[in-house]
């Protein structure tokens, strides 16, 4: 069958809740991401079964952040901007991830091959991917994984 997500998931992952607060899923942000020694760009979201219900990323968590009006207002240079973070923030905190979580998630199963992985990813615009087994999520295929498993068939 040739590489599949099952050669190429990571089986540790880490996942919020949709009740947990943004000000909390930030601290299990910046703890992935000591833990990891890598950078840790988004989480799965699930319910209390466990099923898959979404996914947080930094791309979530910085739309919600950036000035929703900007094309509107002008530049960015135009805004007080200290002042304006502060207060986006103090805003933002008590919301919670279920708030501006993605539902649209993306998934594969184990045995999805290796070149449809990358398929989907460069069509999705996508830098990971829930692996689901019999409903249950079993991995996750990460953007950067999958480049340095195509890498080292090229040397």
């Amino acid at each position: 069958m040739g590489v599949t997500a099952r050669d190429v998931m990571e089986t540790a992952f880490y996942s919020l809740r949709p009740e947990t607060p943004i000000s909390e899923a930030a601290g299990m942000f910046r703890e992935a991401n000591r833990e990891q020694g890598q950078r840790v760009f988004g989480m799965l979201v699930t319910d209390e079964t466990g099923a898959l219900v979404g996914m947080l990323s930094m791309y979530d968590l910085l739309l919600l952040l950036r000035p929703k009006h900007i094309h509107i207002w002008g530049e960015m240079s135009d805004i007080e901007v200290e002042g304006f973070l502060q207060e986006v923030c103090r805003r933002t905190r008590p919301m919670l991830v279920g708030d501006i979580m993605t539902t649209d998630v993306v998934t594969i199963t184990p045995d999805t091959h290796v070149l449809l992985i990358v398929d989907i990813m460069l069509k999705k615009h996508v830098r990971r991917l829930p692996v689901l087994e019999n409903g249950r999520v079993v991995g996750m295929v990460y953007l950067s994984r999958v480049f340095h498993q195509m890498m080292e068939r090229l040397m």
